[in-house]
């Protein structure tokens, strides 16, 4: 069996969703035969999951379609002593989430055709995103 785990740090990136999949995966070690890699975010004002990464407009979509259903600003929100970006940041990365679970086959993602791990940043200015990768194969 092969098990090994790192954690990885993904420079800071602009407010909205990135396709991250290349960057994660300069940073694995060698990907088994068989196996199931797992992602695990250390924040709570970002997300990662799986989406379409080939339309760039797709990204722009998730940014709007997010801040339409939390938008910032809300006037019942006690938590805002991080600014007007900071909870609902902490909502959209509650709903999206902090971890993946992705198949590993002939020493890769099994990822569908279209698929890629999205980085999901919420704050207007973040910081570097730190990622727990724990491989099981």
């Amino acid at each position: 069996m092969i098990h090994w785990q790192k954690e990885i740090i993904l420079p800071p990136k602009s407010r909205g969703y990135h396709v991250v999949t290349q960057d994660i995966l300069a940073k694995a070690d060698p990907l088994p035969d068989i196996g199931m890699l797992h992602l695990f975010i250390k924040h709570t004002s970002a997300a990662i999951t799986i989406n379409e990464a080939a339309d760039p407009d797709v990204l722009t979509d998730f940014e709007s379609v997010f801040n339409h259903i939390v938008p910032e600003r809300l006037p019942f929100l006690k938590h805002t002593i991080e600014g007007p970006d900071d909870m609902p940041a902490h909502i959209k990365a509650a709903m999206i989430g902090c971890q993946l679970q992705i198949p590993v086959t002939n020493h890769q993602l099994n990822l569908g055709t279209w698929q890629g791990i999205y980085l999901c940043e919420f704050r207007n200015r973040a910081s570097a995103r730190r990622i727990v990768m724990t491989m099981m194969g």
